[in-house]
């Protein structure tokens, strides 16, 4: 039996007890708020006093740009933080080891890529457990927080998360680069007005790979360093 075969094997009994397990605990009552307004535990920045920024990257697809991306990330030195979805691990565990290996921090962003907002609590519960246990399996890596898809959550998903141990995280600033597929535009949205504290989305696609080095090379120029999110918002109160 050949290596690829066995990490087949290894990966699938893996998720097959995590759907076991989420069987048993999805569906545990859990106290959900429903109150208006904003919800405690959503991150839309970090430290704003500080000359911190972090560049978050949604990974569902795309895989072949990854490594380019973090090849400009080791260039400069920097961490940068990756919300990964469990159907993409699964199908790309060889990537997503190489990311925990090269020190950037991993995140969740659900299993199957559903709007967190029109999911119940055991649906919400389900998504989010399910994609970090996968991770976890694949690399030991202890994520704690939560990206929701396409931004799109409730008080449900927020509290479930936080039963989850997990932080829901936003963003300050969007490249918007799975829609506009132009490199200056996501060097444009990256940096423009770009201050401590600032949470920048993007996603592995080739025009956000071609930019990436002038974005790391501006944010160098202008004094911001690039950081996980859990070291940008380490310590911050919470929303």
């Amino acid at each position: 039996m050949d290596g690829k075969s066995k990490l087949a094997i290894v990966t699938n009994v893996a998720l097959a007890l995590i759907i076991l397990t989420v069987g048993a605990v999805c569906f545990i009552p859990l106290g959900i708020s429903t109150a208006g307004g904003k919800s405690d535990g959503v991150y839309y920045n970090g430290n704003t006093d500080s000359d911190m920024i972090s560049l978050m990257f949604n990974v569902y697809q795309g895989s072949e740009y990854v490594l380019d991306i973090m090849d400009s990330l080791d260039e400069y030195g920097v961490k940068a933080t990756f919300f990964v979805g469990g159907s993409w691990a699964d199908d790309n565990t060889e990537v997503l080891r190489e990311i925990a290996s090269r020190g950037h921090e991993l995140g969740n962003h659900g299993y199957f890529h559903k709007d967190h907002d029109k999911l119940n609590a055991a649906e919400n519960r389900q998504e989010i457990y399910l994609c970090g246990e996968l991770v976890r399996a694949l690399t030991d890596a202890q994520i704690k927080l939560f990206a929701p898809p396409s931004g799109a959550y409730s008080p449900t998903t927020v509290e479930v998360a936080k039963e989850l141990g997990y932080k829901v995280i936003m963003w300050s600033k969007d490249t918007i680069d799975w829609r506009d597929h132009d490199e200056q535009l996501v060097f444009s949205r990256a940096t423009q007005k770009a201050s401590g504290g600032d949470l920048v989305l993007m996603h592995p696609t080739k025009h956000t790979a071609a930019a990436l080095p002038a974005v790391l090379e501006y944010y160098k120029e202008h004094s911001l360093h690039a950081v996980t999110v859990s070291e940008n918002i380490s310590g911050l109160e919470k929303v």
